[in-house]
This record gives C-alpha cells, sequence and structure tokens, in this order.
C-alpha cells in the first residue's frame, strides 16, 4: 500500500517548471510513471558505494534497478556497507543487497546478477537508460567506459547521434575525498580522455622485492610481479577473481613467513593488488547521494546536469569543486575516428605495425584486426588465412581515400576503435 505522500518532494520536482530545469522538461504526471515503471537503472558494485547508491536510486523513485557484482560478502565489509549482516557473510553481495533493498522499500524491484561484469554481452548493457558506476578498479572503470562508448555513432558530419547515446555516473571514494561524474560518451569527456586523473600506484625496487622484503605490501608485490609469471605464464591475472586473489595471497604470506614479516591478510593483499584505500561511510553517502541526483537530473531533465566533475574533500572540513573537463578529440576510445598519418602506398602490414607501436594507441593493442566498413581487411582466426593477402597490399587499394575510418579490433577492446587515416605524400613524392 502507498504511504500518503511518500512522492511529494519527487512530484514538486517533475511537475512544475523552474528556472534551473534541463533543455526539454515538461512537466507533468508521466515522468514519474516511466521513472518508477520503465526506465532501467543499472549500478555496477555492490561494495560501500554500491550500498548507498541502491538505497538512494529506490527512494528517488527509480523502479527497476538491476546491480552487478562478483564479490562475495566479508567480515570487513559490515562496518560500512550497511545492508550485508553477519549471517549474510559468504553470501553474493549483489544478491543479499537486492534483497534487502526490496524488504526494507516498497514498489522497486531489483535484479542482482552475480558474475564479473565481462561475462554479459553488450546487449545486457545496451538495455539500460542510464548506468552508475561504485567501483573500486581503474581496470573496470575503463571496461565500463569502453562499454558504454561502444554504442556511440557518429553522423556524416561528425557529431554524435544522441539516439545511441549510453549515459554513465561514475563515483569514487578514497578515504575523505571522493569525487562524482557524468560521462556522456560523445559530448563530456570519457574516462580514457581524463585517465590522466588517476595517480600512478606506488611501485617498489625489484632489488627490494627479491632480496629484502621489509613490510607486508613488499612480500606481496613480490607475489603479482614476480611469482606470478614464473609460475603461472599462460594466465593472465584478474584482480577480480577470487582463484586468482587467494592464490596471491598464499604466496604472500609464504613469503611473509620467510623472512619473519608479520601483518599480511587477504584483505590487505586485495587492497595493495587494487590498490585500495580504506573506505569511508560518510564519504560514500555524500558521493552517492551526489551521482542519485545526476541520474535523478538525465533521466528526467527536471534540473541541469553536473558539468561534468565534482570532487569532494571532508579531511579539514566540507570542500567541493566542480571542473569543467574537455573531451580529448584524440581518443581512441569515444572519439569519431583518431586522425593517423600513413602514406597511401604503406601496406596494411606496415600500418598495423606503425599502430603497434604507437605512444597512444598501441597500448590498447595486442593482437589488432581490422575491417573497413562491412569489409574484413584482417581478421585474426577463422579469416585469418582468407585475409591474409591483405597485408601487402596499399592502404590506398583497401579504402576510399584520404579521411577514410578503419576499425580496429583486439582482444583487449571492448569496442572497435576507429582510426581515421590522414593520407600524406608517399616517399617517393617526398624526394621528388
Amino acid at each position: 500500500m502507498e504511504l500518503e505522500g511518500r512522492w511529494r518532494d519527487l512530484d514538486y520536482l517533475l511537475n512544475r517548471q523552474g528556472n534551473v530545469v534541463g533543455p526539454g522538461f515538461e512537466p507533468g504526471p508521466e515522468i514519474r510513471e516511466f521513472l518508477q515503471s520503465d526506465c532501467r537503472v543499472l549500478v555496477v558494485g555492490a561494495g560501500g558505494l554500491g550500498c548507498e547508491l541502491l538505497k538512494d536510486l529506490a527512494l528517488s523513485g527509480f523502479g527497476c534497478i538491476d546491480v552487478i557484482d562478483m564479490d562475495t560478502i566479508d567480515v570487513s565489509n559490515l562496518n560500512r556497507q550497511f545492508l550485508f549482516r553477519m549471517q549474510d557473510v559468504g553470501q553474493s553481495k549483489a544478491n543479499i543487497a537486492a534483497q534487502r533493498i526490496m524488504q526494507r522499500i516498497s514498489g522497486v524491484k531489483v535484479t542482482p546478477h552475480h558474475c564479473m561484469i565481462q561475462e554479459k554481452t553488450l546487449d545486457f548493457y545496451e538495455q539500460f537508460h542510464v548506468i552508475v558506476l561504485g567501483l573500486d578498479s581503474l581496470e573496470a572503470r575503463r571496461y565500463m567506459n569502453s562499454v558504454a562508448c561502444s554504442f556511440l555513432e557518429y553522423d556524416e558530419d561528425g557529431q554524435p547521434d544522441l539516439a545511441t547515446v549510453k549515459p554513465m555516473i561514475d563515483g569514487g571514494t578514497e578515504g575523505f575525498k571522493g569525487h562524482a561524474r557524468v560521462l556522456i560518451p560523445g559530448i563530456t569527456p570519457c574516462f580514457e580522455c581524463t585517465l590522466w586523473l588517476f595517480p600512478p600506484q606506488t611501485k617498489f625496487p625489484l632489488c627490494t622485492l627479491a632480496e629484502t622484503p621489509r613490510s607486508p605490501a613488499h612480500c606481496i608485490e613480490y607475489a603479482k610481479i614476480i611469482l606470478w609469471p614464473k609460475e603461472r605464464p599462460d594466465d593472465t591475472f584478474d584482480a577480480d577473481c577470487e582463484e586468482h586473489m587467494r592464490w596471491m595471497y598464499d604466496k604472500a604470506l609464504a613469503r611473509a613467513s620467510e623472512f619473519g614479516i608479520q601483518g599480511v591478510t587477504y584483505q590487505l593483499t586485495q587492497g595493495v593488488v587494487k590498490n585500495i584505500i580504506p573506505a569511508i561511510a560518510s564519504t560514500n553517502a555524500i558521493v552517492a547521494a551526489q551521482c542519485t541526483l545526476e541520474a535523478l537530473k538525465l533521466v528526467t531533465m527536471c534540473s541541469s546536469g553536473l558539468n561534468n566533475y565534482m570532487m569532494y574533500s571532508g579531511t579539514d572540513g566540507v570542500y567541493t569543486l566542480t571542473t569543467p573537463y574537455e573531451r580529448d578529440d584524440k581518443c581512441p576510445i569515444c572519439s569519431a575516428g583518431v586522425s593517423f598519418d600513413a602514406a597511401p602506398s604503406t601496406t596494411l602490414q606496415e600500418l598495423i605495425d606503425m599502430l603497434m607501436k604507437d605512444p597512444d594507441l598501441g597500448k590498447h593493442l595486442s593482437a589488432p584486426s581490422v575491417s573497413y566498413g562491412s569489409t574484413n581487411l584482417y581478421m585474426r582466426g577463422a579469416l585469418e588465412q582468407q585475409t591474409r593477402p591483405n597485408l601487402e597490399k596499399p592502404i590506398s587499394e583497401l579504402v576510399d581515400g584520404d579521411g577514410s575510418v578503419i576499425h580496429i579490433n583486439d582482444r583487449q577492446l571492448v569496442a572497435a576503435m576507429k582510426v581515421r587515416l590522414k593520407f600524406g605524400p608517399s616517399n617517393g613524392e617526398m624526394d621528388s
């Protein structure tokens, strides 16, 4: 039974005009009906920030929420991840979080997904109107950024097709500091555009790790940097895989025991490997509230949105700063096509080698395949033999001309990287 006046404050926002409403806002009761019945929101992560996000979204009128998280509940989570109880330890975070939200907040449906984000197809992510991130991993953020940008299409003039835009909101906390940001592919900077905002991870000298470890972190880094490549050379380490993390903990613990070092725990192993900084409950609550507010703005246009990055610091008081970061026109993930210079006589093999060596593009590639429109220029795997002859052909014979956009696919990419070829003079033409 609906409580009388439950949505009064929300209706004040949705049923009246105002001076700060977003573009195209038309007040009316149908907006709340859409919010509660048809709007699909995905929360990625059910940890400290994710629990707050689920609660805030449900209390703000979102009626159809999905949550995805591969982790299980640990005792150390209980001090800040308020949806969990002692009897829940060992169970899926996504499943328990969904149950608790539906138990406490009537009228909301929360669908849990206990799996890795990489296990879901693009069709799964495409069904949501907005994606909200509550992650603690740089790699996971970059993956979800690639997912959102993979739906983006541009018209012939290089303008984004708004029907293909998948908005995403990213929240993050580090102790008493946090951020909330709105990522609208093709319009605002994507995650890759501002990757420089994240500080480099702490590095330890290899001689210290190998010969004179002095701290638990040294033992953990030894297991990650030295033992993993040596003992499991054919496996790619995944910090979100429980089996991989358990192996890392066991090896670090053995290393610590050998040198009489105390303090290696499973939680610390996760923290060092993932570069996790301890979370503060109040910071999670503040950042989640901002993220929820931005989600509400995006879906209803009841107010103009954040432009486009908010930083919060609670170290010496309460301080917030909003910064309008700009898109990188050369971003390989969200741009209409990264401009790349090549002579018309350059062979496809030479072009691939050049892309692999490029400092900006090469870091995203390991074994690329190339296509142009609906034509496969070079494809690894089943079509490798069929397309191999193209490697020796000049690129000018394979595309229409200057400004052509080729698509680079790679196992490291969620979606194809778009490269806009800019033909310059060949070596012979330059000499003459």
